[in-house]
């Protein structure tokens, strides 16, 4: 059975495969952006202003090499909206966290 989160499912804590799971999003958005404009990575370091290194980890997934903060920053760059939202658990489903740890 699956939580919907893979890093969840590979142990992580929810705090830390919510932050896995938003930076693996945030990283892909930045290839689509990349891969879609057809920029190579050199092209891309120059767009982004970073090194080609960087793009290299965005491209190859490295997600332990980036921070959330930095990644928005680039894909703010763009000039493309991103857009954010939460799901509310239900109240019977944060009181059984609660009673189970």
């Amino acid at each position: 059975m699956t939580t919907g989160n893979v890093f969840e499912d590979l142990g992580f804590d929810a705090s830390e495969s919510a932050d896995l799971a938003l930076r693996t999003y945030l990283m892909a958005e930045i290839r689509k952006f990349i891969q879609t404009n057809n920029l190579t990575q050199i092209k891309a370091a120059r767009f982004f202003g970073v090194t080609q290194p960087k793009i290299s980890n965005i491209m190859n997934g490295m997600v332990e090499r980036m921070s959330s903060d930095y990644l928005v920053g680039l894909l703010a760059k763009t000039g493309g909206k991103l857009q954010v939202s939460f799901k509310q658990p239900s109240k019977t489903t944060a009181i059984e966290r609660l009673c189970t740890s």
